[in-house]
């Protein structure tokens, strides 16, 4: 869910602070690039060198920065605008109170007010403080605003009394925000089959035949739609790429019985199958058990046709939304056309070769998303990053998510 997120963490001077530091780290290992904005106070308990080296981002404490040579300053508004989220952690009653009521006397309450992102904030306090009616009503207020709060839990305070008061453990905030982004994207609930790669076929213990398919655009479908709340299954031929969302579920698999089989294994329960993989059409009628020697001028090798995957899901399709692509050579939109028929998908994306940028081994593609309707919609090239986000959204256009 972090995954690309800017994060402005704001901290305030509370010994809850020193969870800070876990929480960063927590950011950074979900794949968040993180600012840290300190108050004067929280400066007796935590050191900006140790939350600048967590974030590998300069810790800023005050609206001037003093270069050798020169003046600068922070921008609050940039900053406001820079996040995608801002979390204030801990909040202490007197941050809260100044939140509540406007007072901007603080780099960290001038990006607050500036900011356009969601707000979250982590309440921390003794227990007397935090039941007072003037917390209990700054509380209520910021949540008015469109403030998220992240509840105080239960447990020994620093005063050492045992109550309501104690910053959320960083886990647990974490988990919240997670929660509260996944509640408002809109592939949340939705089991989706995607596959990539490509599949190998042995001839012998040491040789195969295949393709030079990299995965790459498999997984980018993969980690989009697990960003977009996606519960996903990445079925995978031979590949050396690795998901970047860890909620993703990956089944490896070599040959085209093999990615057959996981296929069927999944695809009853889903809600959307994308087949993204470059599946060999045939293999060796025969693998033989031993390498073949190099005996001969010629070696003829005779092939039988692989189970079509794409076309076995079509004919037990139900409910799912069927994807598959085509990568042409000729005649593009209408062999396209006649595959998305034939195989009774809802929806076919076209590669063509004679596009430079489009095909095996690129980092970039240039796709035509043709639906059951037969309504055509071409895009320029773009990294296969976002081409997999113009698939899931041309998905979810059409009322399939």
């Amino acid at each position: 869910m972090l995954g690309g997120k800017k994060i402005l963490l704001g901290i305030t001077g509370g010994i809850a602070a020193y969870k800070t530091t876990f929480l960063v780290r927590l950011f950074i290992k979900a794949g968040a690039e993180v600012k840290v904005i300190l108050t004067e106070s929280a400066l007796s308990f935590v050191t900006p060198l140790t939350l600048a080296a967590l974030s590998k981002n300069p810790v800023l404490t005050s609206f001037i920065k003093e270069e050798e040579e020169s003046v600068d300053w922070n921008n609050h508004v940039d900053l406001g605008l820079w996040a995608d989220l801002m979390l204030i952690a801990p909040t202490t009653a007197n941050t809260l109170s100044k939140m509540a009521s406007g007072t901007c006397d603080n780099l960290l309450l001038a990006i607050y007010l500036s900011a356009k992102c969601p707000v979250f904030f982590a309440p921390a306090m003794d227990l007397d403080m935090y039941k007072h009616p003037t917390t209990k009503a700054s509380l209520k207020k910021l949540q008015t605003f469109g403030n998220i709060m992240i509840p105080a839990g239960q447990g020994e305070l620093a005063s050492g009394l045992f109550g309501e008061g104690r910053m959320a453990e960083p886990e647990d905030i974490l988990r919240l925000m997670q929660e509260y982004l996944s509640s408002n994207l809109p592939l949340k609930g939705k089991k989706i089959l995607i596959t990539a790669g490509p599949t190998y076929e042995a001839i012998d213990p040491v040789r195969f035949v295949g393709n030079h398919s990299s995965g790459l655009m498999g997984f980018e479908l993969a980690n989009a739609a697990a960003n977009l709340g996606g519960e996903i299954v990445l079925v995978s031929g031979p590949s050396n790429l690795k998901a970047k969302n860890p909620s993703i579920e990956i089944v490896r698999v070599v040959s085209a019985q093999e990615m057959f089989n996981a296929v069927h294994r999944y695809y009853k329960e889903c809600d959307i199958a994308i087949c993204a993989a470059a599946v060999s059409d045939y293999r060796p009628s025969r693998v033989y058990e031993q390498k073949i020697k190099k005996e001969s001028e010629t070696l003829q090798i005779d092939f039988v046709k692989n189970k079509d995957i794409l076309l076995s899901m079509g004919d037990k399709k139900k409910n799912q939304y069927l994807v598959g692509f085509a990568l042409e050579t000729e005649n593009e939109v209408e062999n396209a056309k006649k595959k998305l028929k034939k195989k009774n998908l809802d929806a076919i994306v076209l590669n063509s070769l004679n596009d430079k940028d489009a095909g095996f081994g690129k980092r970039t593609n240039k796709i035509t998303f043709i639906d059951k309707n037969l309504e055509i919609k071409t895009f320029e090239v773009k990294n296969k990053a976002e081409v997999a986000l113009d698939i899931l959204n041309e998905i979810i256009i059409r009322g399939h998510a």
